[in-house]
Order: structure tokens, then C-alpha cells, then sequence
């Protein structure tokens, strides 16, 4: 169900929210998330993802993002992680959201790269289940998350040495 569809419960009132009056909070609470991104830092990246791309550069390894957020780019640049990514794809090219495969898609696509010769890495369901319908072979980061051929506690295990591994014995 889209926002602009969606029942709003405040307390004992229920309000049905008009589609311009849905836009218009949709856009308000992104103009709220870009002025939030102004205080985000290079020390917001998790732990151990900085020194996995690092790896996957000496590697040659070509690395795709595949996020929804229209906002990508500008936290790749202000975790100054752009430099990574051989291709990030555009979010505002999709006809589908999550759990649909399409963004994995658009992100082997623009790598040239079958999704068959891919590892997707996701910390939601959603994801997780869009990766596995994509033909990737999958990777969960957190607990309660099903599916994903690979699933580790956090991104603090998510290394080369495991990924090549993973790759090689899946």
C-alpha cells in the first residue's frame, strides 16, 4: 500500500491521508533526512566495511550498490566511499521497490556481470529475498534474517578471506 493510501492512527482518530497531503509528507521527511545527512562523517562507516572494499579494490573486484535511496550518492561521498563503487544503481530509474529483484538487477547490468557471478549483501528481508530472486548468491548481515546462503552477526565478519571462501564453496 502506498503513503498516499495508508491510514494514519493518531490516538483515538483515524485519518485517511490524501494523496497530495501523502507527497507532501514524503517530502518533507526527505528534506529532514538531507539536512541529516550534513552531520554524517566518515567515522559513521560500520565497522569493517571501509578495509573490505579496500580488499575488493587490490582484488579487482568490481563492486555495484544497489540502494533505493535517492540519497545514495550523497552518503557515499560523506562516508568518502564513492571511490569504491565501479557503479551504483539509479534508484530513480525503478519501477519496483524491495523484495523485488529489479535494483540487483540494474546493479549487475551496469557492472556488466550476470547476476549469477554476483554476491549481494544485504541486513534486511526484503533485500535478502530480492537477492535470491536476482539469481546472486546472497549474504545476510544480522540476526533474524532468513534465506541468505551466507548470514553473519555483522559486518565485522564480512571480509575477503569469508566472501572468497563463501564464494568457492556455494
Amino acid at each position: 500500500m502506498s503513503l498516499c493510501g495508508a491510514f494514519c492512527n493518531t490516538g483515538a482518530k483515524r485519518a485517511t491521508l490524501t494523496r497530495r497531503r501523502g507527497r507532501n509528507w514524503a517530502y518533507r521527511k526527505n528534506l529532514l533526512y538531507v539536512h541529516s545527512l550534513r552531520e554524517l562523517t566518515v567515522n559513521a562507516v560500520l565497522p569493517g566495511i571501509r578495509s573490505l572494499l579496500a580488499d575488493l579494490r587490490a582484488q579487482q573486484i568490481s563492486v555495484g550498490l544497489a540502494s533505493v535511496s535517492l540519497n545514495a550518492p550523497t552518503i557515499l561521498a560523506a562516508l568518502e566511499l564513492r571511490e569504491f563503487f565501479t557503479f551504483c544503481a539509479d534508484a530513480s530509474q525503478l519501477k519496483n521497490s524491495k523484495p523485488d529483484p529489479e535494483i540487483f538487477l540494474a546493479a549487475c547490468a551496469g557492472l556488466g556481470v550476470p547476476p549469477q557471478a554476483c554476491i549481494g549483501i544485504e541486513d534486511a528481508q526484503a533485500g535478502i529475498d530480492a537477492i535470491n530472486a536476482s539469481g546472486m548468491r546472497s549474504v545476510g548481515i544480522g540476526a533474524g534474517l532468513t534465506g541468505a546462503q551466507l548470514l553473519l552477526p555483522s559486518t565485522e565478519s564480512l571480509t575477503w578471506p569469508r566472501l572468497s571462501a563463501f564464494w568457492q564453496n556455494v
